[in-house]
This record gives structure tokens, sequence and C-alpha cells, in this order.
């Protein structure tokens, strides 16, 4: 139950950043966005550390943390990448869907198959994501050579859920995989954006948006690994990768955005997920 509980803060947390986070990227750009939450994530995580120092974890726990955030970030990038070269009715989709595939099937070899609920519920949560993530409901693409990079994004995100999963296995550490995986994380970004020669200046009124986001994200990201710690990889994964619903939801909230019948299914098939993993 702590792991159902876990999961869904981290969706809630995670979708509210990615709200916020899509406000900073309209004012900072996308990249630069992602720099800056990485950047004071970091900065909030070290802050936290010397409140709450822990023991450092052994070489296993840091290079799981390592690659996982590498991996997470290579993904978001990849996702940026595919939204500018117009692939959106595609890549939110795919990406969070295989986001949501791959440490399904890596928890079932891993850990054995869930109970009958579960996987029903594991199957409602999948199309949650899908239906949640697209939109007005038009999916279409002109080849199949179109999926390629919102796939990669997925991959990128599932490696991500499953490399932390392993890191927080057998260790009390909780800050420590996080500061890891947001140094990798951040280290990649900045030399991204570094190559493409962007300015790293951030216009006066933007800082309060850009730290609303970054604290979110790394509220997603606690909640996920506490949720990885108390259960399985799969449920925690799944549960986590209901994000965009939150963001729907403030979306149509306090921009009064249109919420679509395919994204009102999706919402509600996640609402039945959710109860199917405590049964």
């Amino acid at each position: 139950m702590l792991s159902i509980l876990y999961g869904i803060a981290s969706a809630f947390s995670w979708g509210a950043g990615d709200f916020a986070g899509g406000l900073s990227s309209r004012r900072v750009g996308a990249y630069r966005a992602v720099f800056y939450a990485d950047f004071f994530g970091l900065f909030l995580l070290l802050a936290a550390y010397f409140i709450y120092p822990e023991t450092m974890p052994d070489s296993r726990v840091i290079w799981l943390s390592a690659i996982g955030g590498a991996l997470g970030t290579i993904g978001l990038l990849v996702l940026y990448y595919s939204l500018t070269i117009g692939l959106m009715s595609i890549a939110a989709p795919v990406s969070a869907l295989f986001a949501a595939v791959l440490p399904v099937v890596i928890g079932s070899i891993t850990e054995g198959l869930p109970g009958i609920f579960q996987l029903i519920g594991f199957g409602l949560a999948l199309a949650a994501v899908w239906l949640i993530s697209q939109g007005d409901g038009s999916f279409h693409f002109s080849r199949l050579s179109d999926l390629r990079l919102p796939i990669l994004a997925g991959l990128g995100f599932g490696c991500y859920f499953i490399f932390l999963h392993g890191a927080t296995q057998g260790t009390t550490a909780t800050l420590w995989p996080m500061i890891i995986s947001r140094v990798a994380g951040t280290l990649l970004v900045l030399a991204f954006v570094l190559a493409r020669r962007e300015s790293l200046g951030v216009p006066r009124g933007a800082w309060t948006v850009v730290l609303i986001n970054a604290t979110l994200d790394l509220f997603g990201n606690f909640f996920y690994i506490l949720a990885s710690k108390a259960g399985r990889l799969d449920i925690a994964a799944v549960l986590s990768s209901l994000y965009p619903g939150a963001t729907v939801l403030l979306a149509w909230l306090l921009l009064k955005e249109h919420i679509s019948r395919w994204q009102i299914a999706g919402i509600l098939l996640a609402l039945v997920a959710i109860v199917l993993f405590t049964l």
C-alpha cells in the first residue's frame, strides 16, 4: 500500500512539475528549463544532505544511479528534439507508454509475475498513460521511422526507473541515489546546452516558475524512490508514469485548457487501475 501511495504522489509531483516546466519552457526555452530544473534540484538535494546526512553508498549504488540519471536525461533530450521536429502527437503517447512498459517487462522477469488483479491493473494503467498523453486522440504518422525517437525517449525514461530501482535496493540511502543521478543528468544537459551555444541567461520574471519546476520535479523523484523501495518495480514505475494526468488536470483548472474525451477516459482508467493494484 505504501508503494501505491508513494507512486501516486510521484505522479502528481512529476505532473505538476511538467506543468510548471511547460510554463518555464515558454519563458527560457526547453533545454535551459531542463538545465535549471536539474541544477536547482541538485542544490536543494545538497542542502537536504547537510541537514540529513547519509553514509556514502557502495560503488554499485553510485554506478546504477549515475547510469540511470544519464539515460533518463538522454530520454528527455530526445523527447524535446522529437517535439521540435513536429512529432508532438506521436512523441507524448509513445514515449510515456514505453517508459511504463519496459519496467513492467523487467519487473516480471526479476520479481515474478504479479497477481491477476495487478496484471489487469497494468493493462488499464498503460492504456490510461496512452489516452491521457494523446491529447485530442489524434495519432497519426506517415512512416514507421517516426516512432524511432519517441521510442528511444521512452526507453530512456524506463531505464531511469529500472536503474534507480536497482540502486535503492538493499541500501538505506535515499538522498545519495538522487544526488548522483542528478549530477549525471545536470552535466549532460549542460554539455548539450553549451554545444548548442545557447545562452544560460534567464529573464528576471521567470525565476519563480523555474524554481517551482525544480522543486516539483525533485519531489517526483523522491516519491518514486520511496515507492520503488517499498514495493515492486513495475507498480512503482507504472503509477509514477501516470504523471500526464496531473499535468492535464492542472492545465484544465489553471489555464482553462480543454480536456478531450480520450483524456477523461484515461483518467478514469487510471483510477480503476489504482484500485486494482490495492487488491
